[in-house]
């Protein structure tokens, strides 16, 4: 009988320890999920993190009502941010946050060209965080260029233009891979275009062969393309919409993928750019017909771009 009584109790403690461990587990799991959640939010701009419809980010601070904004480019730690905005009747410019104890520092216009060019936009940093690309020009559909700056100990340097028969033609939209091959719009031959890195030169330009589309985005391992092109929702629309190409197993690009509904509006989605993360998609939405706001940054969570991808 006590030998009975003995092992009930023993099988109890074990079981109520067993309960104990459970919770904690439980309880460190929610601590961490809460923790991962502060740590996205910390990196951008202390936004709760969007899911499958998009968000407009950080309004009041980057997205402004009445203002034009579009591209964005993140630095690869995520504690830079620069996109392109104008208010009406004036030049693009780019401008620039960075993540300083904690706290993002006030936005402020970069003037990377210190006024040789009227106008700057399509920001993109380069994976190694050691250079900025981006679009100048002074008049649109005359001169577009692709300049850069270069890294300095806590600034940049002089804007150069880029030295490559890239810029033989009016360009614009540059980003790259995470190998350094530069992507880019050819605003000429109305073509996108790519540069394989030759230890930091681009001296040989080929195009890429998609079917349609403009201002498009390289993924950083080349997998899929996401680009903008005329709406195919519903007949009759005038509007741009966002599409995806993924890369075939023999490197040919796949039919577009329209990414949908809940992504695509009536009003014009443009300038996509995926975080260096992989984690978001960021985009422009032309709302200038509606009040408030021309174009306002949206951001979403990358999902909706692998719910695409063709199964295996």
């Amino acid at each position: 009988m006590i030998n009975r009584i003995a092992k009930f109790l023993i099988l109890v403690f074990v079981i109520l320890l067993s309960s104990c461990k459970t919770e904690q587990s439980n309880t460190e799991k929610s601590n961490t999920e809460k923790e991962d959640s502060l740590i996205k939010e910390r990196y951008y701009f202390d936004q709760k993190p969007p899911g499958l419809i998009p968000e407009v980010f950080a309004p009041g601070i980057v997205s402004i009502d009445g203002r034009f904004e579009g591209t964005v480019s993140f630095s690869s730690e995520l504690n830079e941010m620069y996109f392109a905005a104008e208010n009406k009747e004036e030049e693009a410019s780019i401008y620039f946050s960075k993540l300083k104890d904690d706290k993002w520092t006030p936005v402020k216009k970069a003037n990377f060209t210190n006024g040789k060019k009227k106008e700057e936009m399509h920001p993109f940093v380069s994976p190694d965080g050691k250079r900025i690309y981006f679009t100048a020009m002074d008049s649109a559909f005359a001169d577009e260029k692709i300049w850069y700056v270069d890294r300095l100990e806590d600034s940049w340097s002089n804007a150069t233009l880029l030295d490559s028969p890239i810029n033989e033609d009016m360009v614009f939209f540059p980003n790259q891979s995470k190998n350094g091959d530069l992507y880019y719009f050819n605003l000429s031959k109305f073509k996108t275009y790519h540069a394989p890195n030759k230890n930091g030169k681009f001296p040989e330009v080929r195009e890429v062969a998609l079917e349609f589309g403009h201002h498009a985005f390289i993924s950083p391992s080349q997998d899929y393309i996401i680009l903008t092109a005329k709406s195919d929702l519903e007949d009759g629309r005038k509007d741009n919409d966002m599409y995806v190409y993924f890369k075939e197993k023999d490197g040919t690009w796949a039919a577009p993928k329209n990414l949908g509904n809940t992504i695509n509006t009536g009003f014009n989605e443009k300038a996509p750019r995926i975080t260096p993360d992989g984690k978001y998609l960021f985009f422009g939405r032309d709302e200038r017909d509606i009040e408030p706001g021309l174009s306002n940054i949206y951001w979403v969570s990358t999902e909706v771009i692998e719910n695409l991808r063709p199964k295996q």
